[in-house]
């Protein structure tokens, strides 16, 4: 019965490869539990999301992404979005660079540029090289999408200043690391630092 539990987890071989090279990670996963990491279907509704929540609380992007959502139905098509236009979108709270930002990611979904229900048979490069062509779209957003939307396996958001944090206060460290000294902190989570990258996450909950 424990044995088919376990199969039924797409994360259990990731979480014993953290918990068996790294004692703080099996710490972390001990207080957390298993990794709730689950794809998402509406992938453009993912990158949505990733924009609509720049720079602002938790609170207010569910505030804004509840209106939108009213406004543009759910899922999201980008044809409909499109439509809608740019004063639609800000009148859900939206900036106007956030507003156009959702505008360029829907027509470069609409017109085939950007593929997302296609991704599933793309390497991570590809798929970071293809979203960041899109204006509104950067590095750290299109690694959101990996791992939230896709759930690759081994994206590693050196940028992401949470990510950071973690490391600065599972290292003892006096200020944030680089992201190219997170590089070297995350090799030993490999081939799973999408996973490690959730867990860190969860440990700033403790502090």
């Amino acid at each position: 019965m424990i044995r088919a539990a376990a199969s039924r987890d797409p994360w259990a071989k990731a979480v014993r490869h953290l918990r068996k090279v790294d004692p703080h990670m099996k710490e972390v996963i001990r207080r957390v539990g298993p990794c709730r990491l689950v794809p998402r279907e509406d992938r453009l509704g993912a990158l949505v999301g990733s924009i609509v929540s720049q720079q602002i609380s938790t609170k207010a992007a569910a505030s804004i992404g509840g209106r939108l959502h009213e406004l543009a139905g759910r899922p999201y098509d980008p044809h409909r979005l499109l439509a809608l236009g740019e004063d639609a979108l800000r009148s859900c709270g939206l900036s106007r660079p956030k507003a156009r930002y959702v505008l360029n990611v829907s027509a470069a979904v609409a017109d085939g540029s950007t593929p997302v229900d296609q991704f599933h048979e793309w390497d991570d490069d590809a798929i970071v090289e293809s979203l960041t062509a899109i204006k509104g779209i950067g590095v750290w957003t299109a690694h959101m999408f990996l791992i939230f939307a896709l759930n690759r396996p081994d994206v590693w958001p050196v940028g992401d200043l949470g990510v950071r944090a973690a490391l600065r206060h599972k290292h003892g460290l006096a200020e944030l690391p680089s992201p190219k000294e997170c590089e070297a902190l995350g090799d030993s989570w490999r081939p799973y630092r999408s996973v490690a990258s959730w867990y860190l996450w969860r440990s700033l909950e403790f502090r």
